[in-house]
C-alpha cells in the first residue's frame, strides 16, 4: 500500500471525527485551545489505537479467509462508507451548551467515531505486508489536525459543513474499497 492510499484512508476515517469536532465548536460557547486540544487528542488517539486492535484481530483470522480477503476488505469499507453517508443525511438537533465538555462525553464520542477505524484495521491486516506503525501514526496525526481545526471551524461557521464532510468521507472509503476489489480480481 502506497503513502497516498494511506493518507486518503486517514482522511476518510478522520471525516467522522472532523464532523463531530465541527459540531463541538458550534455547540459549545467559546471553545478555546484547551477544548480543541482535548478533542484532537482524544479523536486522534482513538483513531490511531483502534486500527491496531483491528489489525491484530485481522491477523488472527487472516489465514482462514485468505482466498477472499479482498471481498472482506471491500465489504467492510463499503459498509463503513455507506454508514457514514447515511448518517450524514440524518437531521441532528443541537443546542447551545455551556463551555464545559465532560471528559466522559468526549471519550464516548472518540470511541464512537473510531469504531470505523477498527474495521479498517481488520482490512489493513489483509493488505499490509509491513508493520502498521506508519499507517496508524498517519491516521492519528491526520485526525488530530483535522479535529483541532474542526473545533475552530465549528466555532466560526457553525455545523453547516459537518454533515457534508461526513458524506465525503464515506464516499472516499467506498472508493478505496472498490479499488481493492478491482485490483484483486
Amino acid at each position: 500500500m502506497n503513502l497516498l492510499t494511506i493518507v486518503v484512508i486517514a482522511l476518510g476515517l478522520a471525516m467522522d471525527a472532523f464532523a463531530v469536532s465541527v459540531t463541538i465548536g458550534a455547540v459549545y460557547k467559546k471553545p478555546g485551545i484547551g477544548h480543541a486540544f482535548r478533542t484532537a487528542l482524544a479523536f486522534g488517539g482513538f483513531q490511531a489505537v483502534m486500527p491496531v486492535m483491528g489489525w491484530l484481530t485481522g491477523m488472527t483470522v487472516r489465514k482462514f479467509i485468505q482466498d477472499y480477503d479482498h471481498w472482506v476488505a471491500f465489504c467492510l469499507l463499503a459498509a463503513i462508507g455507506c454508514k457514514m453517508i447515511y448518517e450524514s443525511f440524518k437531521i441532528k438537533r443541537v443546542q447551545q451548551r455551556s463551555n464545559s465538555l465532560r471528559i466522559s462525553m468526549l471519550l464516548a464520542l472518540a470511541v464512537a467515531t473510531s469504531i470505523d477505524a477498527f474495521a479498517v484495521g481488520i482490512t489493513l491486516s489483509f493488505l499490509l505486508t509491513r508493520s502498521i506503525a506508519i499507517t496508524v501514526i498517519i491516521i492519528g496525526a491526520v485526525t488530530f489536525v483535522l479535529s483541532y481545526a474542526g473545533v475552530y471551524i465549528g466555532k466560526k461557521f457553525g455545523y453547516f459543513f459537518a454533515n457534508r464532510i461526513e458524506a465525503l468521507g464515506g464516499l472516499v472509503l467506498l472508493g478505496i474499497g472498490t479499488k481493492i476489489l478491482l485490483s484483486a480480481t
